[in-house]
């Protein structure tokens, strides 16, 4: 597991090759504000021997957040993390290994009949019922999301995931109403908060795609202070001294730029602000997902936002961006190739961007 000694003494390796802040604190230690995600590509043998060569380079220059989940090509990327982790000249209490659940995820390959595979493994096997799986693919379910947390630590070879998430919970809005979904968090968080407590993960979040950033009256929005109280209910009806949701995952950049514009969730004082800076003043660590927007921003940025961005690179002032907003952990990034690594790597050289120049962009 990652910890405050391995973490720190990470970062006394690298830390000078870096810009300002390119650290930050995370739980126990700190962690890179630059991560590896492991979203994209085909489920290929090939792919994967990408993956492992890509991210054994990120962990040995100076990137320790890998980000992964239970269904990203069929389980092969939690696969891949665990070879990394496993083969990089890197000590793993310097790593910090993220994952999710939610979505039900075949194994290796798409099957020939789908559907027969998922009443096979998630209905049948007592996972879930049919009410509470929404588009025939995503549940969860107290025991869906327990047998998750074992199958990640089965398919990484790892003992301990630093940071698991529930994967876009908004999903099950298709199927029940929002308060019945509050219910279903809220007793998902209850298995999490087992879990941390049997110390088979560090600590717990929530990965969402337009929950926390869309309006109040959009048919997928969830109150982030809501999920901060049932958090707090599961690790009081657990029996745990306070709440071990640390973090949430959102996307975030140059022209998706909601989670920091859109005001939608009630403050303590009963004012509205953005899910970033809710995040901020709660001290929830966000990590900020499509950080490219799916590798655009790689071709193309805004001019009037380009050139107030350090960077040699459009993937590098894109990735600048991302991690210089309030309440901004680590901006993540996928790893096609070592030579994508190698940039996204370099992009941690130069400073983000300070709180009055982050402004001007939006004024």
């Amino acid at each position: 597991m990652a910890t405050a000694r391995g973490t720190w003494a990470y970062r006394d390796r690298f830390g000078d090759s870096f810009g300002r802040t390119f650290f930050r604190r995370f739980g126990p230690g700190v962690v890179s504000s630059i991560g590896i995600g492991t979203y994209l590509g085909d489920p290929t043998d090939e792919v994967d021997e990408q993956y492992r060569e890509s991210l054994v380079l990120a962990l040995e220059s100076g990137i320790n957040l890998l980000d992964t989940a239970s269904n990203y090509r069929h389980g092969r990327s939690e696969r891949v993390v665990g070879e990394a982790v496993r083969e990089a000249d890197i000590d793993r209490d310097a790593i910090a290994v993220a994952s999710k659940a939610g979505f039900v995820p075949f194994d290796r390959t798409r099957p020939e009949n789908p559907a027969q595979y998922v009443r096979e493994t998630v209905l049948d096997a007592g996972l879930a019922t049919g009410d509470e799986l929404a588009h025939g693919s995503h549940t969860i379910a107290p025991a869906f999301i327990d047998e998750m947390v074992d199958r990640s630590l089965d398919l990484t070879g790892l003992d301990h995931i630093d940071l698991y998430y529930l994967h876009n919970p908004e999903t099950q809005l298709a199927i029940a109403d929002r308060e019945t979904v509050y219910d279903r968090i809220e007793a998902a968080f209850e298995v999490l908060e087992r879990r941390v407590a049997a110390d088979d993960i560090g600590r717990y979040g929530i990965a969402t795609w337009e929950a926390f950033r869309v309006p109040a009256d959009h048919d997928s929005y969830l109150s982030l202070p809501e999920v901060v109280r049932r958090a707090e209910q599961a690790a009081e009806t657990v029996g745990n001294d306070e709440s071990s949701l640390d973090a949430v995952q959102l996307p975030f950049n140059v022209v998706m730029a909601d989670a920091f514009t859109v005001d939608a969730h009630e403050t303590d004082d009963g004012e509205q602000t953005s899910a970033l800076w809710y995040a901020h003043e709660h001290d929830l660590d966000v990590f900020t997902s499509a950080s490219l927007a799916q590798g655009d921003l790689s071709r193309e940025i805004p001019e009037s936002v380009n050139e107030l961005l350090t960077g040699e690179t459009l993937a590098q002032r894109a990735l600048n961006f991302s991690r210089s907003a309030p309440g901004v952990t680590a901006a993540l990034v996928g790893a096609a190739s070592p030579e994508h690594v190698a940039e996204n790597v370099a992009a941690g050289t130069f400073d983000p961007l300070g709180a009055r120049s982050f402004d001007a962009v939006f004024e």
